[in-house]
């Protein structure tokens, strides 16, 4: 075993593997991989070999093409089988809702110009003759899709590894780490150890009847899949109660052993998959394979930097790991050469979790039902149900009295929408029909336009930022411009250096160096990874997180001045307390911090005060506010509110991909600033050179249910995709944000397809409400 190695790789799965062979492709060849028992042991030999290429993103549906197509010629480039075989897939609808699940899941197919075909059941028979027709809606069919041998496609990596100079040593236990500070400088193992300047982390703990060449086989509502084999047929399951190995999690120990069989889990899928394949009764059980398989609380890989570290990398919890495994390590090995992706990968990324989801309770529950829900329907806005409740506001408890129905967001209970006396406080949701929400958020909607409502904020991620370096530092950071007085807001994105968005958040001067940053509820871990990323390691800048310290309460329309002032001991007019400043009140016995800014589109405050005041403050606003019928709203109101007045979301209308100019958030970036900034080249260049592309608004007069995801479509070509949409309840009109080719972004008519149906659309230059900011600056 070497004593030293630039990269050292923990685990000889096929993930593991794919990442030494990408660095060993990409010219590093100082790389060492350690194995602690056998390549493939683990979940990596009995994994079933499905590779489906579809994902609901468009970045993460090429992370799985360049998968298949890496398998596609692996062989011939190792000389290693991988036994590859594009047999294509098919998925089943044995219900209305599924049909409508696939009927979406084909219309973003035809958003990234990805070949799926839906399919009659009559036309899924063909496809695949073992099958009953019995129940089945619809179907829909991907070509491109097929199914590997996961042990020989590790191996085939392996090998492909090690003729690009990476070290493969098995047998060797990883015992702990050394470290310096942010950074692991050495592996500490059951041999030895190794000095290092990267760890990439793996772990998380009737034959003759059968045709050839049959596609993979999903049946979601059955809960059962199946990959033909030669002269057999593999049937897996998701089913409910799946066993974990426990709060101690995985023993060192554990390496190729399989559990007991469980005939009572065997049943569950394998009694559904007999129905729709009779033939099953017939050939009889040949092998029961009962082993583990590693699955994240969100059901969704575990990928990149770890925000407490500057040299960890992380690429666990692989459900798919098999059809990932090309795509997941192409990307690792850029993120670790490079330093970034190369792709806007946040659905995957490590710091979408923190510090809540790392109880053992959570982690359990969480990972458990996510086991369970991987073929249940999902909605496009759900909640789930399990490991809820932890996490809650100082106002949690007056809400719930007033019959708000809570969503969970990064651990929090957040009120989403508020049922009305006679409806019942629980989310219907649909894809197709209005959910049972609807009529409720149009009355909240209503209210904030023509009233006022009060909202529940506290979750939003809350920081100071403060030290000698404060402001050099962040005024590196920020794309717009920090130079403002004290007191003053500034709305700015955090760029990298291609100029794609990192961050998108409020920046409060205190003094000359002390700010008060206010980031989304989810971003708070990302947000600070990067700022952090770029301190002076000096320790002359101090960041300290304040989100529990700190409850929000959102008060906005027309009349909350009115509502305001009667509570107020300062003067809220629009000279004294202009938009985009901040400043200190008092509310009854309440100390707080009140920043006029708005996500709704409407005169407002965000105001934040010390939590044990939260009810105080709430109380007495909302009893200021009755004469000029104050409604209390929620998450589902603000989402439509913004869409109405073009306010854009971090993580689907702007991502590392977008720039800027791209987004129509020119007026953001600061070129005349003096000092330079992280992007000011890229941003510059964009700006010279023009946008390639263009974040255009849409409305469709019909009654339609868009969510975001569906095509855009003009002179029956693919355009782009919608990055956001929803019901603008004070226009009447469905709303969509949506990038497309910037010398396609002038014209009026439009289509938005949704669920297989094309919708005519038309583009609007600005806001759908307000677009002279008249309301806002009142």
């Amino acid at each position: 075993m070497p004593s030293h190695a630039r990269i050292v790789i923990i685990g000889g799965g096929a993930i593991g593997c794919s990442i030494a062979y990408h660095l060993a492709k990409s010219g590093q060849r100082d790389v060492v991989v350690l194995e602690k028992s056998g390549l493939t042991h683990g979940s990596t030999w009995h994994a079933a070999g499905l590779v489906g290429q579809l994902r609901s993103k468009r970045n993460l549906t090429r992370l799985m093409q360049y998968s298949a197509q890496l398998y596609g010629r692996l062989e011939a480039e190792t000389g290693q089988a991988t036994e590859w075989k594009p047999v294509g897939s098919l998925r089943l609808a044995s219900s209305d809702e599924r049909w409508s699940e696939l009927k979406r899941m084909a219309t973003t197919a035809r958003s990234f110009d990805f070949e799926l075909h839906t399919l009659s059941p009559k036309e899924a028979q063909e496809k695949f003759p073992l099958i009953t027709l019995d129940g089945i809606v619809g179907a829909v069919f991907v070509p491109n899709d097929g199914s590997v041998e996961p042990s020989s496609l590790t191996m085939a990596y392996a090998k492909g590894a090690r003729a690009g100079g990476a070290r493969i040593v098995e047998g060797v236990l990883v015992t702990g780490f050394e470290f310096d500070r942010r950074r692991i400088t050495r592996v500490l193992t059951d041999q030895g150890a190794i000095d290092c300047e990267i760890v990439v982390n793996m772990i998380t703990e009737k034959s003759d009847d059968i045709p050839k060449g049959l596609p993979t086989l999903r049946d979601p509502d059955r809960i059962f899949y199946l990959k033909p084999e030669p002269g057999a047929l593999a049937v897996g399951g998701w089913e409910q109660g799946t066993p974990t190995f426990g709060s101690k999690g995985v023993p060192f120990s554990f390496g190729r052993e399989l559990f007991q069989h469980n005939q009572e889990r065997l049943e569950a899928f394998l009694l559904p998959a007999a129905e729709r394949l009779p033939i099953l009764n017939e050939l009889g059980i040949r092998t029961v394979i009962n082993g583990p398989i590693p699955i994240s609380p969100d059901g969704e890989p575990i990928m990149g930097l770890a925000p407490e570290r500057d040299n960890f990398y992380l690429a666990c919890g692989f459900t798919s790991g098999i059809a990932a495994s090309g795509g997941a390590g192409k990307a690792m090995a850029e993120w670790i050469v490079e330093g970034e992706p190369g792709l806007d990968l946040w659905a995957f990324d490590v710091r979408r979790f923190g510090n809540h989801h790392m109880s053992a309770k959570y982690l359990a529950e969480r990972s458990v039902d996510s086991y369970w829900r991987y073929y249940q329907i999902h909605y496009p806005i759900e909640e789930l149900a399990s490991a809820r409740g932890g996490r809650r506001s100082p106002l949690y408890s007056l809400l719930k009295a007033r019959n708000a129905v809570f969503g969970s967001r990064f651990g929090w209970e957040r009120p989403n929408w508020f049922a009305p006396a006679g409806t019942e406080p629980v989310d219907r949701p649909s894809f197709e029909n209005r959910p049972n929400w609807f009529g409720p958020v149009a009355a909240e909607c209503k209210a904030a336009r023509e009233r006022a409502v009060l909202i529940d904020q506290s979750s939003f991620s809350k920081y100071e930022i403060a030290g000698p370096g404060a402001f050099t530092a962040l005024q590196r950071l920020a794309a717009n411009d920090l130079d403002r007085p004290a007191d003053s807001l500034v709305y700015t994105q955090l760029c990298n250096e291609r100029g794609g968005i990192e961050a998108d958040l409020t920046f409060v001067r205190l003094d000359e160096n002390r700010f008060y940053m206010v980031t989304g509820s989810a971003f708070g871990v990302r947000d600070t990874g990067w700022i952090r990323k770029h301190l002076p390691a000096d320790g002359s800048v101090t960041l300290q997180e304040l989100t529990s310290a700190r409850a929000t309460i959102n008060l906005a329309g027309p009349l909350a001045r009115r509502i305001l002032e009667k509570v107020a001991d300062g003067d809220v007019g629009n000279e004294a307390f202009p938009y985009m400043t901040a400043r200190h009140l008092r509310i009854g016995y309440a100390p707080v911090l009140a920043l006029r800014v708005t996500y709704l589109g409407e005169l407002g405050w965000e105001l934040h005060l010390p939590t044990e005041y939260a009810a105080h403050a709430y109380e007495l606003l909302s009893a200021a506010g009755q004469e000029f019928g104050v409604a209390d709203a929620g998450y589902r109101a603000i989402d439509s509110l913004r869409l109405e007045k073009r306010y854009l979301y971090w993580g689907s209308d702007i991502t590392p991909d977008y720039t800027p100019y791209e987004a129509g958030l020119g007026f953001a970036v600061s070129l005349k600033k003096k000092s330079d900034f992280i992007g000011r080249a890229a941003l510059e260049k964009a700006k010279a050179t023009g946008p390639k592309r263009k974040l255009i608004t849409l409305l469709v007069d019909a009654p339609v249910q868009l969510y975001g995801g569906e095509a855009i479509r003009r002179a029956g070509k693919v355009l782009g995709v919608t990055s956001s949409a929803g019901w603008g309840h004070t226009v009447g009109k469905a709303v969509a944000f949506g990038y497309v080719p910037a010398e396609e972004a002038g014209h009026a008519d439009y289509e938005i397809e949704s669920f297989t149906r094309n919708h005519a659309a038309t583009r609007i230059a600005g806001a759908a409400v307000d677009p002279e900011r008249r309301k806002i600056l009142a």
